[in-house]
């Protein structure tokens, strides 16, 4: 720092000097010039008020003397006269020196303005003015009187050489002068700026050192010096304060920032950058839950997160499962890619996902046979959760293709998971706003749904149903003699008998079908997309031969068996209304229980058919 500043002072003491130096040389020569142009107009004056004496006195013809004293003045080396064309005509021609004597002459008697040129070598100058007598007419002098010619016409012109050299050399040794006290300041100055600047560019020397240390993140390097001005020993101090507040303040942000995203995988040694790379993903986090606050269900969420993970951390195959402690199901709520390879074990057997079991990360990353039910021995996986609700986990498998892949998501996990964490809240409320809704549609006591839900579901089901030319078997089912059970056993009895009817109802048909409490006793059955009526009627006898064979335990060790009616109508075959193939279901299990219950009929246009 100490040398820049000096030569810094020197180059500027050096410019400052050519400068000045120029500009006076500059200055000197034009003041000769003009001193000469001055001094030659002054000589002209003399000449030629020396030429209107000789020309009223008629001592013309000795005009030769006077201009030859003239031209013996001091710096005087030539001088001449031209007469102009309107003396020629007038008086005659002019002697062979007092024509022209080059094109200068010839121009100044034209246009009849001043005229000058330089000569200028190392050691010698000279000046060469032409002026031009032009006629007047005032109170000392009337041109007219003597000469054919009118006012402002050019009578002749005066030549003139003079030796500047001196003035020259005048100039040339004031720069020389210049020069010399600027080398002397330099000097002076470069002398008492370093006694004097010394102490205070050493501690700026020392200063940035440190300030490039602290931008490259090393706030440990303080400054101890000694011997050193008031001013820079408070400099110092300032600083060190300085730095020890920045240590202190990014040690404790990188450590608290990182509890909101966990460890850093990028961390670097400058916490300035750590610092901003923890913010930065905070901010980043705090726009996503904006973001997903303001989505309606849980798939617009699950879209949300799947961007991320492709867009931000460049992940594209992972599968999104909730596993349902109450249900004891396992649901893939959403899937990216090609990555199917253990949620088809997980369906039927949720217990066996080994990351809900063992409640850490499952990776593949040390050994693939970690998780039994991954069934792709040519890929990678990673597995994580987080608890969305009291009952249901959300389960987070990655698939990946190299292990360098797996590694950087093992890096990147921490700051995945804060997105999901931060997204638990919002998949809370729509798990509790479909469970919500869906106890509307649920009846309390046996869990089915009810008729509300038929009812509504009926008009999404129907059109579906025409357009893809899907059958649908309608069973009505009616316990038989129920009153009987609640007079006999009271109502709680009651109750399991109707539960234990919608477990075995649940337990003999497929997912896709729908079981619905219709109202007291009576329940209705969508076999959605069976065959013909043919399996239909096999559903609807199983039905009846599994309720007539349960065994319902009601007290001090009695048993009791009960019987279902059932009636079977047809959608679209026996009628395209709906509401219709209802009412033929009903009228089939009005004939089933007037006919002596216990049977299962489908109804077809008075004709019964009765299957035991």
């Amino acid at each position: 720092m100490k040398q820049k500043v000096l030569s810094k002072l020197i180059l500027i003491m050096i410019i400052v000097g050519i400068t000045l130096a120029i500009f006076e040389s500059y200055n000197f020569r034009k003041y000769g010039i003009q001193t000469a142009m001055d001094k030659a107009q002054s000589i002209s004056e003399v000449v030629k008020s020396g030429l209107t004496s000789h020309m009223i006195n008629g001592n013309m013809d000795q005009r030769g003397v006077f201009l030859n004293s003239i031209s013996n003045l001091e710096n005087v080396k030539q001088l001449w006269i031209i007469r102009g064309e309107n003396v020629i005509k007038q008086y005659g021609p002019a002697k062979p020196n007092e024509q022209p004597q080059d094109d200068i002459d010839k121009q100044v008697l034209k246009n009849s303005k001043i005229a000058y040129t330089l000569d200028e070598s190392f050691s010698k100058s000279t000046i060469r003015v032409t002026i031009p007598y032009k006629a007047i007419q005032n109170k000392t002098a009337n041109c007219m009187e003597c000469h054919d010619v009118k006012y402002g016409e050019t009578l002749g012109a005066i030549s003139i050489i003079l030796d500047i050299t001196e003035m020259k050399n005048s100039g040339l040794f004031m720069a020389f002068l210049i020069m010399v006290f600027t080398a002397i300041a330099t000097i002076l100055v470069i002398f008492f700026a370093s006694r004097i600047l010394k102490p205070h560019l050493e501690t700026i020397d020392e200063l940035s050192g440190k300030v490039k240390n602290i931008s490259n993140g090393t706030f440990t390097n303080m400054i101890k010096k000694d011997g050193i001005s008031k001013e820079s020993d408070n400099l110092i101090r300032e600083y060190n304060i300085l730095v020890n507040g920045l240590s202190t303040t990014f040690s404790d942000i990188d450590k608290k920032l990182n509890i909101f995203v966990g460890d850093n995988p990028y961390h670097s040694q400058n916490p300035l950058i750590n610092s901003q790379r923890v913010i930065g993903n905070l901010s980043d986090i705090y726009q996503f839950k904006k973001e997903i606050e303001i989505d309606s269900t849980k798939d617009e969420i699950y879209e949300r997160l799947s961007q991320i993970l492709q867009n931000k951390f460049d992940f594209h195959k992972f599968i999104f499962m909730e596993q349902n402690y109450e249900t004891n199901k396992n649901i893939v709520v959403y899937k990216q890619g090609n990555c199917d390879y253990c949620s088809k074990e997980l369906t039927n057997s949720p217990e066996l996902c080994r990351v809900i079991r063992s409640t850490n990360d499952v990776t593949s990353l040390k050994d693939h046979k970690v998780c039994t039910v991954f069934n792709n021995d040519q890929k990678h996986y990673y597995c994580t959760f987080i608890d969305i609700g009291d009952n249901v986990k959300l389960v987070i498998n990655f698939t990946l293709d190299t292990k360098d892949e797996l590694s950087r998501l093992k890096d990147e996990i921490s700051l995945i998971r804060n997105y999901f964490l931060e997204s638990a809240p919002s998949l809370i409320v729509k798990l509790l706003l479909e469970e919500l809704k869906a106890s509307a549609y649920k009846d309390g006591l046996t869990g089915l749904y009810n008729r509300k839900f038929l009812d509504e579901h009926i008009e999404k089901l129907v059109p579906h149903a025409l357009r893809e030319n899907i059958n649908l078997g309608v069973l009505m089912l009616d316990m038989d003699h129920f009153k009987a059970v609640n007079d006999e056993y009271g109502h709680d009895v009651g109750d399991l008998v109707l539960k234990e009817l919608s477990r075995i109802l649940g337990e003999n048909v497929r997912d896709s079908d729908i079981v619905v409490r219709y109202g007291g006793e009576e329940f209705v059955v969508l076999l959605v997309g069976v065959t013909d009526e043919q399996k239909a009627l096999e559903v609807a006898n199983k039905i009846k031969t599994k309720v007539s064979e349960n065994e319902i335990s009601v007290y001090a060790g009695n048993k009791l068996k009960k019987t279902v009616s059932i009636g079977l109508s047809m959608f679209p075959q026996d009628s395209r209304n709906f509401e219709t193939v209802m009412k033929n279901a009903d009228i089939a299990l009005y004939e089933a229980k007037s006919s002596g219950r216990n049977k299962a009929i489908r109804w077809e246009d008075k004709v019964e058919i009765e299957l035991f």
